[in-house]
């Protein structure tokens, strides 16, 4: 008889453990890569070559850029409210990486006669017939996203400076007004779905019904609104080096500053992996390679996006961005949720 461990078999932990340092490692070396990536991406499409130096092709530059921010002097300004200054990279920075807890990121996988979801927070019953997930794992992806935000707000208060607390005020506006499209935008996927399990939103994308063909609109606006949301070019207002020298970040150095960094690209590779997600097809592909690398290039792909977003678009004024988010992106989601609604009721049926 197999040893169980509060009612659960111990190849369930192993699992557990497995899969939490397989996607943590994940999500290190893609930040790690993508700043290499993203400055490689845009210096070619700027007709430059980006890193060269260091190693081939500066493929060591994000290690050296480690290195570098990790001797650098701490400084703490003086008037700062100094306790909250420490913590904001950390509040910034962990909701980022633990989103990636329910998403699925793989078909099932059999190890020791057990069935695994490729899903952190998701495991099967003994018999392998149920999997238990989160079920309303989008929820608790938007609480993170939520959560986030409060260590750009408390980085911009506890540093005691008008720049940084500008940049805070902006990022505290921008959520609200971006985080609420975004909501409506994937209201949608749920009534199709009739489900806030991811594991089941993907499950019904199978064999290529993606509902990104089948809500094209919220699609488009859920990734933008995306894009605002983690302060990316062209919504980046809240660090906005040109206006306020570099926004809420402005007194931080060394690792805390890298912390806000790591943070950034982390929460662009989970709202791509999100993206990916709901509207994508998840892992699913053709069947000739495994579901988690069919996962792995649409999220690299989203993230190739948002680089070229980045080398393509100017930064939007602040006016811009709140016009958008109120008179634009809100009333098409609305319309988009009614008209989904009402095909749901009449026409699907």
């Amino acid at each position: 008889m197999d040893t169980l461990i509060l009612g659960l078999p111990v190849a369930y932990y192993i699992a557990m453990v497995a899969k939490v340092l397989v996607a943590f490692v994940f999500v290190l070396l893609t930040v790690a890569y993508a700043t290499y990536a993203e400055r490689k991406i845009i210096g070619h499409m700027q007709v430059r070559l980006g890193p060269m130096r260091t190693g081939w092709h500066g493929l060591l530059q994000p290690i050296a850029d480690g290195v570098k921010l990790f001797f650098k002097e701490e400084i703490v300004p003086s008037q700062a409210s100094k306790f909250a200054f420490l913590v904001a990279p950390l509040v910034a920075l962990i909701p980022a990486f633990i989103s990636f807890a329910v998403i699925p990121f793989g078909d099932n996988i059999t190890i020791g006669g057990y069935t695994v979801p490729l899903q952190i927070a998701a495991y099967y019953d003994q018999a392998g017939k149920q999997v238990f997930d989160v079920n309303v794992g989008v929820l608790y992806i938007l609480a993170m996203a939520s959560l986030g935000v409060y260590g750009i707000v408390l980085a911009g208060w506890a540093s005691n400076s008008k720049y940084s607390l500008l940049g805070g005020l902006r990022s505290a506006a921008q959520m609200i007004s971006y985080e609420l499209a975004a909501g409506l935008a994937i209201i949608s996927v749920f009534m199709l779905s009739e489900s806030l399990s991811l594991h089941k939103i993907v499950a019904d994308q199978a064999g290529g019904a993606w509902y990104a063909f089948k809500q094209p609109l919220a699609f488009v606006i859920f990734f933008i609104c995306s894009l605002a949301e983690i302060n990316r070019t062209p919504f980046d207002l809240p660090e906005a080096e040109t206006e306020l020298v570099s926004g809420f970040c402005t007194e931080y150095s060394s690792m805390k500053y890298a912390m806000f960094f790591m943070a950034e690209y982390a929460n662009m590779i989970t709202v791509c992996a999100v993206t990916t997600t709901l509207f994508l097809g998840g892992w699913h592909g053709p069947a000739f390679l495994p579901g988690w690398f069919w996962f792995i290039a649409k999220v690299y792909f989203l993230i190739f996006l948002c680089m070229w977003i980045r080398a393509t678009y100017p930064r939007y004024r602040y006016d811009q961005l709140m016009r958008l988010g109120w008179k634009v992106f809100l009333p098409l989601t609305l319309v988009n949720v009614m008209a989904t609604g009402f095909w749901v009721m009449f026409i699907s049926k």
